[in-house]
């Protein structure tokens, strides 16, 4: 029996809630049908019931063997549309399984961003075939963007644009555009180019209409307003620029100030729904595309590495634990408040951790204000390092009865809090200059180094006087 669960998907962000009473009662219709085999009916409802995008949250939603299932039931006609909603991981699977014919008919009406992600999930042999499939101006648009990293404002931009020369009238631009049977989504300037195709401005869509028609565009565009991105810009920067300026799209330039394309709100939302669950994953060392219901020894096979990692950092610890051997047969206590060192370690580095690492996101951090950020933390790690040093040394010796004890305690305490807030700070900005993801490989790092300083700060110190 072929079951299709609803539930949250990280590449559309629909869930239950978030569908229409509508949608969420064709999607339940469509689990019954998939769990009795009416296959009949969950082909009526897929291609005439659902909305590609809740197609494609159903396919992200269910096992591989009803991913198939309902894959091949979907209407040729609304399969690209599908494909763009799919995650990386899913999509690749897809497209794999189609001929270089099928895919360039699946494409045929998305725009070339959209066709550009698709392809570069593909061999480059199959890539230019389906290139060669194309017609000219829809493979020159698709070139441009794949010319671009897929990370950068080019690879991000749509070429699909509307412009206009500043020395027309606004009748001129209002009979152009009743010429066109719809508009680019998301159209909210026309961008203004020279003959040149150099960007000079842009000309409002609220502007257009409330303004003189025998005005011309050069008198009404807007000019120094205008938010412009260039090509090579990382989309990371571009989110940043959208979101701080409130924009819904901007126009994409290269190196000499020509006109390439547009960037739109759509796909910077995406750009920061990828951040945010690539930021999610790798906190636990999995990949950002990760597939909520891939094949076992897939699965396996990715977790196996960061496994084997944290395999070696524990050893580490042991190590350190092992030096001290004779301490911990002499002192039967110390093995059990060891464990409390490292974790206060742990926790007091990952909150430091995490906010270096939301500060390098947002852009906030720089040379000059690090500093003053690195200061502060030392003196948070000492005061907490006072104030639990204190607790901590209360507890002990009221467990244990031991002064010593307590004192070895609260020492190794604020020695591994002010390690922890030296570490978690630094680390982000090291591993960032060499080009090392901090969300990715900090957390494995920090927790070994607070490990391995807790402990040996705690067992050091029990071993100089106890022994």
């Amino acid at each position: 029996m072929i079951q299709a669960r609803i539930s949250h998907s990280l590449r559309t962000g629909a869930s239950m809630a978030e569908l229409s009473e509508k949608a969420r009662s064709k999607l339940n219709s469509l689990n019954e049908a998939l769990e009795s085999g009416a296959m009949a009916r969950v082909r009526r409802i897929i291609n005439s019931g659902l909305a590609p995008v809740d197609v494609a949250h159903l396919i992200e939603s269910s096992p591989p063997k009803a991913r198939k299932v309902i894959w091949e039931l979907v209407d040729k006609g609304i399969e690209g549309e599908v494909l763009q909603y799919l995650s990386i991981d899913i999509q690749s699977q897809f497209l794999s399984d189609m001929s270089a014919e099928q895919v360039v008919d699946a494409t045929a009406d998305l725009d070339s961003d959209d066709i550009a992600d698709m392809l570069q999930q593909l061999p480059e042999q199959v890539t230019q075939e389906i290139l060669s499939s194309m017609d000219h101006q829809d493979r020159a648009r698709v070139e441009a963007i794949l010319g671009y990293p897929e990370d950068s404002a080019g690879g991000l931009m749509n070429t699909d644009t509307i412009t206009i020369r500043p020395d027309i009238t606004l009748d001129v631009v209002l009979r152009y555009l009743r010429r066109h049977q719809s508009l680019p989504d998301m159209t909210d300037n026309l961008l203004v180019v020279n003959r040149q195709n150099e960007f000079i401005g842009a000309l409002p869509i609220r502007k257009l209409l409330v303004s003189d028609p025998q005005q011309t565009v050069r008198e009404v565009m807007s000019t120094g307003r205008i938010m412009v991105i260039q090509a090579t810009q990382h989309e990371t920067e571009v989110a940043k620029l959208f979101e701080r300026h409130d924009l819904v799209s901007a126009p994409v330039v290269d190196a000499n100030g020509m006109l390439l394309g547009r960037i739109t709100i759509d796909d910077v939302v995406d750009v920061i729904r990828e951040t945010a669950d690539h930021s999610l994953m790798s906190m636990a060392g999995l990949d950002d595309d990760e597939d909520t219901f891939a094949p076992v020894l897939k699965t396996a096979r990715r977790r196996a590495v960061w496994l084997g990692i944290n395999l070696i950092t524990a050893f580490i610890a042991s190590a350190v634990i092992g030096l001290f051997d004779k301490a911990i047969e002499a002192v039967v206590a110390l093995a059990v408040l060891m464990p409390i060192v490292a974790s206060m370690g742990g926790i007091a580095g990952s909150q430091v951790l995490t906010l270096v690492i939301r500060g390098q996101a947002l852009g906030h951090l720089s040379g000059a204000n690090f500093r003053w950020l690195f200061h502060r933390e030392l003196l948070v790690a000492a005061l907490n390092g006072g104030l639990w040093a204190i607790i901590i040394a209360i507890m002990a010796w009221v467990w244990f009865n031991d002064i010593k004890l307590s004192l070895i305690m609260s020492a190794a305490i604020i020695i591994n809090l002010m390690a922890a807030a030296v570490v978690g700070a630094a680390l982000p900005q090291i591993l960032k200059a060499r080009g090392i993801d901090p969300a990715l490989a900090g957390g494995v790092i920090l927790t070994t180094v607070t490990d391995v300083v807790g402990f040996m700060s705690f067992l050091g110190l029990a071993t100089l006087i106890y022994i």
